[in-house]
C-alpha cells in the first residue's frame, strides 16, 4: 500500500526502479482514484518508537531529555542554546535515541511506488514541482492553523525574572531546554496561566510566535509545517497569499479573543485576502487547530462576536482542509490532567521513571496541564453515546476481552479512592470531582462535552459559545458552497483505555495512578490500545466526517464532505516515517497529504475521490446518535 496510490500516470508500464526522472511530462494526464481500485499491496510496517515531544505526551519527552542532560556534568549549559541534535543524542537514553537519530534533515530520502507506483523523489519541493508540471498553481489564499503545542511561545515580559528570556521562546526552542534544566521554577511560572483567570499571571507575558517561523519547526531539525510550506511555495505561494494563524494553545478559546483578539484578527485577514485575490480562502488546520477552526466558524457569524452574519462563511471560505482533527477530543487528554500520565510515561523503564519523577513529579505535571485550559479543550466529547458503556463500545473488536467502553478500569476496586470501572462520561465526572475548584470552573465555563439529539437543541446552542467547540452540539454554517476535506492517518495503535490503581504512596497528593505493573492480554503497562494515528482515536478523527456531518441537524445546508484516509506505512530507515507515514504529527510531511493540500489550494479539489480504508463507517453506524425522524 502506498501514500500516493491514487495517482496513475497514463497507461505506460510503471518503472519500478528508483529513478530521479519519475516526474510525468507537463501534458501527461493524471487521474486520481481511490485505493480500492488499485491492487492490494502488502507491506509489513516496521516497529519504531515515536518521539515524545508532540501531543500531550510531548512535554514529558522534553523533560526526560532535560533530566538526562542534567545528570551529565560535562555539558556546558551556557552553550546549550547553540547545541545541535547530534550533541543532544549523546546524553539521551537509548529508547529516545531511536527517535532522535538522524532527525536533522541533511538529504531527503527517496521512495518508490511499486506495482503501479512510479518512482518519484521525496526531496524537498518534489510534490509541488510535480503538480506545477501538471498546470496547478496558487489560486485560493491559504490560511494555516497549527495544532496543540506546535506553535512556539516567546516571552515579552520585562520584569526582572523575564528579562533574560526577552523575545526568546520558552516553548519550542533550545532556550526552553536550557530553562527547564537550569531555571525550572521560572520556566513553570512563565508557562502556566493564572489559575483563576486563565490569562497571564502578574508580571508574565508569553505570546505565540508569528509568521511561518511560528510552526515550521518545533526545534532545529524537527519540522512540522515546513514540508507543506516548501510545496506551497513551489506552486506560487508566499507571504502575500499564505498565512500561518498561530495562537497561544494554552488559552481557552474564549480567552484567545479576550487577550489576543485572535478570531478578530483571523476574520480580518481572511476578508483582506479574499478582497485582494478575488478568490475565496482555503483554511488548512491540524489536530487541535481543527477544533479552533470549528469554533471560529461559529464565532465569526454570531451576533455580538464576529458579527459576519449567516452568509459570511459561504462568502469568504471555499474549503476547510481538516488534517488529523480531534473533532471529538483525544482520550489521552484524560489521564494527562487526571494523574499526569499517558502511554509515553507508563511504558518508560524504571530508571527513566525515577529520573522523570525527581525532575518533574506527577503532581507538578498535573498542575501544569490543568493550568493550560486550551489542552482541556481536547477532553473527549460525545460521552457514552460515542465511546461506549461498561459492556460495549462501537469500536470493540471481535474476541476482545474487555470492552473499550470501560475507559478507566480498576483491577481491584476495594480501595477507598477507587470507584468501579468508569465510562468516558463517568471519567470526566470523576476528574472534575477530584480537581481543584479553579480547574473545574475553567472547564465547565469554557467547554461542553455532550450530545444534542434534536435539531431544536442544536439551534438553541447557536447562542452558547461553550457549545461551539463541540460538533455534536452545534451545526455547520449555512454555507452550501463550502467544502470540507477530512484527511487523517489510520493504522497506528492509539490509547483507548487504561487500568488504574489507588496511589499507595502517602506522600502523593494524587489519589490514583496508571497501574504500570499490569500487563495482560490487550493491556500493556496499564494501557489498552485501539485504532487511530498514534494520538487521536479513529472515532474522533473520522466519525463526524463519515456520518455525523451527514445528519441534517448537524449539516442542514448540505456542506460537501470528503474523507481520505491514509494508512500508516512507515519507512523503517526514516526516523519520521518517510513519505507514507500516518502518524499524527509526521503526516504533515506525507507525500500524498501534500499532494491533496496543493490540489485543493490550486482549485482542483474536485479531482479528489473519497478513500476509506478503516472500519470507521461500520463503527459510526454503531454510535448511539441518530438522525431526526
Amino acid at each position: 500500500m502506498s501514500s500516493l496510490r491514487r495517482r496513475i500516470f497514463g497507461h505506460s508500464t510503471p518503472d519500478l526502479t528508483l529513478s530521479r526522472d519519475g516526474t510525468p511530462d507537463t501534458n501527461e494526464e493524471v487521474q486520481l482514484v481511490p485505493i480500492s481500485k488499485l491492487k492490494n499491496l502488502t507491506h509489513k510496517p516496521s516497529k519504531r518508537r515515536n518521539g515524545l515531544i508532540f501531543g500531550l505526551g510531548g512535554l514529558f519527552g522534553v523533560l526526560l531529555a532535560a533530566f538526562f542532560a542534567q545528570q551529565n556534568e560535562v555539558i556546558n549549559f551556557e552553550g546549550l542554546m547553540d547545541m545541535n541534535l547530534d550533541s543532544l543524542i549523546e546524553v539521551l537514553p537509548p529508547g529516545l535515541m531511536k527517535d532522535a537519530k538522524d532527525i536533522q534533515v541533511g538529504t531527503a530520502s527517496s521512495y518508490m511506488f511499486q506495482h503501479g507506483r512510479d518512482a518519484i523523489n521525496y526531496d524537498s519541493f518534489s510534490i509541488g514541482l510535480h503538480l506545477q508540471s501538471q498546470g496547478i498553481s496558487a489560486l485560493h489564499p491559504v490560511i494555516m492553523v497549527p495544532g496543540v503545542i506546535s506553535t512556539g511561545l516567546e516571552s515579552w515580559g520585562t520584569e526582572v525574572h523575564s528579562r533574560p528570556y526577552f523575545r526568546k521562546r520558552l516553548w519550542g526552542s533550545w532556550t526552553m531546554m536550557k530553562a527547564l534544566v537550569t531555571d525550572k521554577q521560572v520556566w513553570k511560572k512563565h508557562i502556566m496561566l493564572d489559575k483563576e483567570t486563565g490569562l497571564d499571571p502578574p508580571g508574565i507575558k508569553l505570546r505565540a510566535a508569528q509568521g511561518f517561523d511560528a510552526a515550521d519547526f518545533f526545534i532545529t531539525g524537527y519540522w512540522i509545517w515546513n514540508k507543506i510550506l516548501e510545496n506551497l511555495a513551489t506552486i506560487g505561494y508566499d507571504p502575500t497569499n499564505a498565512f500561518t494563524a498561530a495562537y497561544d494553545w494554552r488559552l481557552s478559546y474564549g480567552n484567545l479573543e479576550v487577550r489576543d483578539q485572535y478570531f478578530t484578527r483571523l476574520q480580518s485577514y481572511i476578508e483582506t485576502a479574499v478582497k485582494t485575490s478575488n478568490h475565496k480562502a482555503v483554511i488548512v488546520s491540524h489536530s487541535m487547530g481543527s477544533q479552533v477552526v470549528f469554533y471560529f466558524l461559529k464565532w465569526v457569524e454570531a451576533k455580538g462576536y464576529g458579527g459576519g452574519g449567516p452568509d459570511w462563511v459561504n462568502t469568504y471560505i471555499d474549503s476547510w482542509i481538516n488534517i488529523s482533527g480531534c473533532m471529538l477530543g483525544a482520550l489521552k487528554g484524560v489521564p494527562a490532567v487526571l494523574s499526569g500520565e499517558m502511554k509515553d510515561t507508563a511504558q518508560l523503564n524504571s530508571f527513566a521513571v525515577y529520573g522523570l519523577e525527581k525532575f518533574l513529579a506527577k503532581e507538578e505535571r498535573v498542575e501544569i496541564f490543568r493550568a493550560m485550559p486550551g489542552i482541556s479543550s481536547m477532553l473527549p466529547k460525545g460521552g457514552n453515546a460515542v465511546w461506549g458503556n461498561r459492556t460495549w463500545a462501537p469500536d470493540d473488536r471481535p474476541g476482545q476481552v474487555i470492552s473499550y467502553g470501560n475507559f478507566i478500569n480498576f483491577k481491584e476496586s476495594n480501595f477507598s479512592h477507587s470507584p468501579p470501572n468508569l465510562t468516558v462520561d463517568e471519567s470526566l465526572n470523576y476528574l472534575l470531582e477530584k480537581s481543584d475548584t479553579w480547574y473545574r470552573d475553567q472547564v465547565l465555563h469554557s467547554y461542553s462535552h455532550g450530545v444534542a439529539h434534536t435539531q431544536k437543541e442544536v439551534e438553541k446552542n447557536e447562542n452558547d459559545p461553550r457549545k461551539w467547540i463541540n460538533p455534536l452540539e452545534s451545526r455547520l454554517p449555512l454555507a452550501p458552497d463550502f467544502k470540507i476535506y477530512c484527511f487523517y492517518g489510520i493504522g497506528k495503535p492509539t490509547e483507548r483505555s487504561y487500568f488504574y490503581r489507588e496511589e499507595q504512596d502517602p506522600l502523593r497528593k494524587l489519589n490514583v495512578t496508571i497501574d504500570t505493573g499490569y500487563s495482560e492480554a490487550e493491556v500493556d503497562h496499564g494501557v489498552v490500545m485501539g485504532e487511530g494515528d498514534g494520538t487521536v482515536n479513529l472515532l474522533s478523527s473520522g466519525y463526524m466526517c463519515s456520518k455525523g456531518w451527514k445528519m441534517n441537524r448537524y449539516n442542514p445546508a448540505g456542506v460537501k464532505i470528503k474523507v481520505y484516509e491514509m494508512p500508516h506505512e512507515p519507512d523503517r530507515f526514516s526516523p519520521r516515517g518517510g513519505p507514507n507515514t500516518g502518524d499524527h504529527v509526521d503526516i504533515l510531511g506525507r507525500a500524498s497529504l501534500n499532494d491533496l493540500i496543493l490540489r485543493v489550494a490550486g482549485g482542483r479539489g474536485d479531482q479528489i475521490e473519497e478513500n476509506y480504508i478503516s472500519n470507521i463507517r461500520e463503527y459510526a453506524e454503531k454510535v448511539e446518535i441518530y438522525d431526526d425522524k
